[in-house]
């Protein structure tokens, strides 16, 4: 269960952004959609593998 503090007088848009970046970290959403249908684990290799290049030619980009 999300748990979002909000103080007295804060703004209730303020208090939604927290609550959805909140959600958004636990991966709930991404598990869900991941588990409609099935991945060989070659294929979720493949895109691992494809997503740790994409981030590193971006990481030798910034240096």
């Amino acid at each position: 269960m999300i748990i979002v503090p909000v103080k007295e007088g804060e703004n209730i848009e303020k208090a939604l952004k927290k609550f959805k970046r909140k959600f958004e970290k636990t991966g709930v959403v991404k598990e869900l959609r991941a588990r409609q249908q099935y991945d060989k684990p070659s294929v979720i290799k493949r895109l691992k593998m494809e997503h740790a290049i994409y981030v590193q030619k971006l990481r030798a980009a910034e240096d």
